[in-house]
C-alpha cells in the first residue's frame, strides 16, 4: 500500500535529522509521528505571543548539533547567549560574581586567594582541553583528584549541571561531561529566534522538499522484524511494510515495540539506561526588576536561571521571557514538584525581589524529562545505531549519545544511523553485483 524504504517513527530532532540525510541521497522516507505536531521536547509553545521552549534550551555553537545543522545548509537566527553576560552565583541564599576571566577572577570575593589559583589553573586546562580522563573515571573522581578547593569544586560542578543538565557526578563519565564544558568555553551558546521550533520546522521544510512524507498522528505499537524488511503497525490498523526502521522513541517505548528477545542488545541498553528529569519554570516578563541579574546558578542548590530574551525574540510585544531549571538526581527517586517550585520562586525573589507584578504569562513543567540516558558507569558500551541482532532496525534519539549529551546525542545519533542504512545498503550491493 505504501512505497517507502525508510520510515522513521518519531518526527523529534534524531527523527528529522535523520530523514534529511536519507532524502539527500534518494531514498523513499516516511516519518510517523504520533503527536499531531513536529518537535518532541524541541517543541515551543505559544503562550498569547509569547514564545517558550519546554524548559531553558541552547544549541553549543562548537557542538555536533550545530555542526550537523550547518552541514544540512540550516541556519538559524539568534544570538550568542555566552556573550558578554555576568554569571551570579547563588550561595547561602545571597548573591556573588562567579568569576569569567581573570580579571574577574582577582576581583571575586566568593574565592580566596589560594581559591582564585586553583580556579585559574582549572579554567586553563579546561581551555586548553588538557584532560586527563577515560571513561571508566566518574566526574566526581575526576574534581576530588584535580580540584583540591572546595569552592571551586562547588562552581566546577555547578558548570558540569549547566552544560549537561545532569546532577549525577558519582555515576557521570567525566570525559564527555570535560568535552562540554570546553565546547561551552570555545564557542558558548544560541540562543534561538522565536524558540527551538525554528529548528524543527527549518528541518521539516527541507525534508519535506527533498520528499520526505510526514504522517502525523500515527501511534505506531508494533513492529514485526524480518530478514528482509519490517512490519509497521499503528494503533489505527494502518501497516507499513519497510526495508529498514529508526526508532526514535526512548529505550522502554522502542523494546516494547518490537517486543524483542532478553538477549539483544536493545535489551542491554534499556535495562542500563538512567533517565533524567529536571522541573522548569518559564516566565514571560515585562521586564526584569534587576537587570543585572541576567544569569544565575546555584552552587548549594541544584539549579538555574536565564533570561532567554537578551539573546534570542520570544515574542513581538518586547515581552521577556525566563527560564528556571531545578535539575533532579537520576539517582534519588524523591521528587517534590510543590517544594521544587518554591524553590525556584525563592531563587527568583532572591534575584528579582517584586518579580510576580511583571509576570504576564507562565509555565511550570513539574517533571519533564531531559534525556532518556547519557554516558555513564553502569553502561557498557554506546547505544545503536545498529542493533546488531535485528537488521534493518536502527535507534536514535537524546539516550544514544557517543560522549554526546542533550541535543548533541539527538542530532548526532540520528545522523548515525541514516549513514549506517546508506553504508549497509551499499555493502549489500556490492555483494550481490
Amino acid at each position: 500500500m505504501y512505497n517507502f524504504d525508510v520510515a522513521i517513527i518519531g518526527g523529534g530532532l534524531s527523527g528529522l535529522t535523520a530523514a534529511n540525510f536519507l532524502a539527500r541521497v534518494g531514498k523513499k522516507v516516511v516519518v510517523l509521528e504520533k503527536s499531531n505536531r513536529l518537535g518532541g521536547r524541541a517543541m515551543t509553545n505559544d503562550k498569547n505571543g509569547v514564545l517558550m521552549n519546554l524548559g531553558a534550551h541552547g544549541l553549543y555553537l562548537e557542538g555536533k548539533a550545530m555542526k550537523i545543522l550547518t552541514e544540512l545548509g540550516i541556519t538559524l537566527p539568534g544570538e550568542n547567549a555566552s556573550k558578554s553576560v555576568q554569571i551570579q552565583g547563588i550561595w547561602k541564599n545571597a548573591v556573588y560574581t562567579i568569576p569569567t576571566d581573570f580579571s574577574s577572577i582577582l576581583s571575586s570575593s566568593l574565592l580566596s586567594w589560594k581559591a582564585k589559583i586553583v580556579f585559574s589553573k582549572l579554567m586553563l586546562k579546561l581551555m586548553k582541553g588538557n584532560i586527563n580522563s577515560n571513561p571508566d573515571v566518574s566526574l566526581s573522581d575526576w574534581a576530588e583528584a584535580e580540584i583540591s578547593d572546595p569552592m571551586v569544586r562547588h562552581i566546577f560542578y555547578s558548570l558540569c549541571r549547566l552544560t549537561t543538565y545532569i546532577s549525577a557526578p558519582t555515576v557521570q563519565q567525566a570525559k564527555p561531561v570535560l568535552k562540554q564544558m570546553k565546547r561551552a568555553l570555545d564557542g558558548g551558546v544560541l540562543y534561538v529566534d522565536g524558540g527551538w521550533e525554528t529548528i524543527i520546522q527549518k528541518l521539516k521544510k527541507q525534508a519535506v522538499e527533498a520528499g520526505v512524507e510526514m504522517i502525523y498522528c500515527k501511534n505506531v505499537i508494533e513492529i514485526e522484524h524480518h530478514e528482509q524488511s519490517q512490519s509497521i503497525r499503528c494503533s489505527d490498523g494502518e501497516l507499513y511494510t519497510v526495508s529498514d526502521c529508526i526508532i526514535t522513541a526512548p529505550p522502554k517505548e522502542a523494546l516494547n515495540m518490537i517486543n524483542v528477545p532478553n538477549y539483544t542488545s536493545l535489551s542491554t541498553w534499556t535495562e542500563q539506561a538512567i533517565p533524567v528529569t529536571a522541573c522548569c519554570l518559564d516566565l514571560g516578563m515585562k521586564k526584569l526588576p534587576n537587570p543585572h541579574n541576567q544569569f544565575a546558578l546555584g552552587l548549594d542548590q541544584s539549579l538555574f536561571f536565564t533570561n532567554q530574551s537578551r539573546a534570542a525574540r520570544l515574542s513581538e510585544d518586547g515581552t521577556i521571557v525566563v527560564s528556571l531549571v531545578k535539575y533532579h538526581n537520576p539517582i534519588d527517586s524523591s521528587i517534590n514538584p510543590l517544594a521544587d517550585k518554591d524553590q525556584l520562586e525563592a531563587a527568583m525573589d532572591l534575584l528579582h525581589p517584586d518579580w510576580r507584578k511583571e509576570v504576564v504569562e507562565q509555565q511550570f513543567l513539574p517533571k519533564i524529562t531531559v534525556v532518556h540516558d547519557f554516558p555513564h558507569l553502569k553502561r557498557s558500551g554506546n547505544p545503536g545505531p545498529a542493533i546488531p541482532q535485528m537488521k534493518g532496525i536502527y535507534i536514535a534519539g537524546d539516550w544514544c549519545g557517543h560522549e554526546e549529551v542533550l541535543a548533541d546525542a539527538a542530532v548526532a545519533s540520528g545522523k548515525r544511523a541514516a549513514l549506517q542504512i546508506v553504508k549497509t545498503n551499499e555493502l549489500i550491493l556490492v555483494k550481490e553485483g
